[in-house]
């Protein structure tokens, strides 16, 4: 036994000297540390060849030769990257060697240096005397004005900003000829001098239209919106691009000058637009569920030229549990002011309620379109045929409406910021088989509002509507009014809310409903992915003096998908004491 424990010692021995061995080579590879302010040690950290070396795998491969070659070169490489930050007399110690387990670079930056002037001179077109309005307005969006901090980002972006200006004001060629920033370190002050070429002012020539094979150049070049000899700008194609997008006639869309223009072409500048189209005839099916009206399938056929016609046709059934419809719908093309005539045909039974709701109804219309808002003129016939436990009744009615939209938010689809209203006018003469026929108005204010706050993202919605009608006239039950479901008050079922009569819900002449709501990412790893909590409120009546509301409340979760915002919550109708399950997607307004 003694010998066998004798022979276990040397191979321990020689156990621990193997795993010993790389942990003494691991702890010895040299580090440099930077002694100075927080954001440019990180600077320095990230950009020193020094430090990118030391962070590599093979460094322990380098000779003590490469890395004191290194740590030589460090205070110059960082004298050089301080000044891109606009500190251009900083001092700077580097103590240590690769022997005594690295170095330690000290950083005091100094003062930072500011602009002490910029002046702005232009040639070509932009420098005759005839532009002076022109040249004034861009050298007062000049982003590094006296008294800035200096820096090379800043200093590069500003140029960048400033030529992309002008070349989209019109001066397509416009060209950098001199930029000089001039350091004077004893004042630790930079002048900025510069000197642009504008070129000549370029205006538009024909249209180049690439890309045609079902629709004819005239449904194009009437959306221009600028004839040749227009003097250029970015904004025209911008604008022109856009209007052809909100076509759907194409699945895409670019409008660009021509990429050889030269000085000699500019007076004629040719216009390249190109498009891919989108499928004449197109056909969706779809099979889901929806909170507000249960199970159903669904069946639309699309046709963007029928019978060789510059129309739209759009066809939709619908079957589901609660609710059964089909329409027809026809559009022109958009007209030089993005203008289109409709014309509609709808039939619909709706069983969500207590009662059954037969309509049938036809509009004819105009609707105007300006960049992101909207106006539809339109005058509507409708008749409707109601069923439920008191019996069958009727009623018509033939109105003129007209409907504003307003929208100003960062993104159409997924807004986090800013605002949208809808205002709905209307007015007409109602009949009903039970009540008494004579005039009615109506009117209907939606406004929605989003907003950042920290790290969260608030949303709120009022909804204010009201017939105008005296009590004894039979409006028809689809032009009154009633709350409840997804994009209403969560917690209650679709049209749940309104006046009852002999214990039914029915619409009423005055709604009021409101939402307050937050929500925030829940993972940093996934940011379309949001939590939200939610308080909403509202009723309809028959009378605002008999308007009470009731209240939902809950949280869900939010994916910003690239459809438009999925939403799945879960909410109690405080009335009813009642939890209820809503699904929805996109923004509704």
């Amino acid at each position: 036994m003694k010998r066998r424990a004798g022979a276990l010692i040397p191979a321990l021995a020689l156990l621990l000297l193997l795993f010993a061995l790389p942990l003494r080579a691991a702890t010895s590879a040299p580090s440099l540390k930077i002694d100075g302010p927080t954001a440019l040690a990180d600077l320095l950290g990230a950009h020193l060849e020094l430090a990118r070396t030391l962070r590599e795998d093979e460094v322990s491969e380098l000779s003590s030769d490469e890395l004191a070659r290194l740590a030589a070169a460090a205070p110059a490489q960082a004298r050089d990257l301080l000044q891109t930050e606009g500190y251009f007399d900083p001092t700077l110690r580097l103590d240590g060697d690769a022997a005594s387990g690295g170095w330690t670079l000290h950083v005091a930056p100094g003062p930072r240096a500011l602009v002490a002037e910029a002046t702005l001179y232009f040639d070509g077109d932009l420098g005759a005397p005839a532009q002076a309005a022109a040249a004034a307005q861009l050298r007062r969006a000049w982003t590094q004005p006296p008294g800035r901090p200096f820096t090379q980002t800043d200093w590069d972006a500003a140029k960048t900003d400033l030529l992309t200006r002008v070349r989209a004001a019109g001066w397509p060629l416009a060209r950098w000829t001199s930029t000089v920033a001039r350091v004077e370190t004893a004042r630790q002050a930079v002048h900025l001098s510069l000197l642009l070429d504008s070129g000549p002012r370029a205006r538009l020539g024909a249209l180049q239209i690439v890309g045609l094979h079902l629709q004819s150049e005239q449904s194009v070049e009437r959306l221009a919106g600028f004839a040749p000899g227009t003097p250029y700008t970015q904004a025209l194609l911008d604008d022109f691009q856009d209007r052809l997008r909100r076509t759907q006639l194409f699945d895409s869309v670019s409008v660009a000058l021509a990429p050889e223009l030269d000085a000699a072409h500019a007076d004629a500048a040719p216009v390249i637009v190109r498009l891919r189209e989108a499928p004449r005839r197109q056909t969706t099916v779809g099979v889901g569920f929806h909170a507000n009206t249960g199970q159903s399938a669904s069946l639309e056929l699309l046709d963007r030229q029928p019978f060789g016609l510059p129309l739209t046709a759009r066809n939709k059934l619908q079957f589901g549990r609660e609710l059964r419809a089909g329409s027809l719908e026809l559009s022109s093309y958009p007209q030089a002011d993005m203008s289109r005539n409709l014309a509609s045909l709808q039939a619909e039974q709706d069983r969500s309620g207590a009662e059954v709701l037969d309509t049938l109804s036809a509009r004819v219309g105009r609707v105007h379109e300006q960049g992101h808002d909207e106006r539809l003129v339109y005058a509507e016939w409708l008749h409707s045929l109601q069923t439920d436990a008191n019996g069958r009744s009727s009623s018509d009615a033939v109105s003129f409406n007209v409907q504003w939209k307003r929208s100003r938010v960062d993104n159409a689809l997924l807004p986090t910021e800013g605002t949208q209203a809808l205002l709905l006018l209307g007015g007409g003469r109602a009949e009903a088989s039970n009540a008494a026929s004579g005039l009615f108005g109506r009117a209907r204010l939606l406004l929605q509002a989003y907003r950042p706050i920290g790290g969260w993202y608030g949303s709120t919605r009022l909804e204010l509507a009201e017939v105008f009608a005296a009590s004894n006239i039979g409006v028809p039950q689809k032009l009154l009014w009633r709350a409840g479901g997804d994009d209403s008050v969560r917690g209650y079922a679709y049209q749940a809310l309104g006046p009852t009569v002999n214990g039914l819900a029915v619409g009423g002449r005055v709604m009021a409903t409101g939402t307050v709501e937050l929500a925030h990412p829940l993972f940093a790893s996934m940011p379309s992915l949001w939590g939200a909590g939610f308080v909403d409120a509202g009723q309809a009546a028959q009378r605002w003096q008999d308007w009470r509301p009731d209240w939902g409340v809950g949280g869900g979760v939010r994916w910003r998908s690239p459809v438009g915002p999925l939403r799945v919550d879960i909410a109690r109708g405080v009335e009813v004491h009642h939890w209820r399950l809503h699904f929805s997607v996109g923004v509704n307004w």
